[in-house]
């Protein structure tokens, strides 16, 4: 067997920021059989790097270069407005919320269910920034707050 280390990184400029990026990556191992040939060799490996890249692609929103003026930034880092608009939850949010889930023996799903059941969103994604602050207090704030108080 031979071991197949693909990866695809991407970084995307931050809007009305100077020399500020948002950097992307995704990596898979997978194994492949040995004696196969040149192009069968050269197949997988583009199959393979296809779906590391498209993968990364989706999850930012579909595109194959960085959004174009006037299109959508991926949910994670939202624009900064003035306005009444609400804010995305920030990706350190969201890891955040993720963590403390999977330790307190919640799957992504359980999360999932859990956010549309209190808020109405479609997924945790979807949270805006006092949403997630809030959730976080709900996962991990009474722990926190026993543990003063216990103090």
């Amino acid at each position: 067997m031979l071991k197949l280390n693909a990866s695809y990184s991407k970084k995307i400029p931050v809007d009305g920021t100077d020399f500020s990026s948002h950097s992307y990556h995704a990596s898979v191992e997978v194994e492949i059989p040995d004696g196969l040939g040149p192009e069968q060799l050269q197949s997988r490996i583009h199959d393979t790097f296809e779906l590391v890249r498209s993968s990364v692609e989706a999850e930012l929103g579909g595109s194959n270069s960085a959004p174009a003026a006037g299109r959508s930034r991926p949910r994670a880092f939202p624009q900064r407005t003035s306005g009444s608009q609400p804010q995305a939850a920030s990706a350190k949010q969201l890891g955040y919320l993720r963590d403390m889930a999977l330790k307190q023996g919640m799957s992504p799903q359980q999360l999932d269910d859990e956010v549309r059941q209190a808020y109405g969103a479609a997924a945790l994604r979807d949270l805006t920034r006092q949403q997630a602050s809030e959730l976080i207090e709900q996962l991990g704030g009474n722990s926190r707050r026993q543990s003063r108080k216990a103090a």
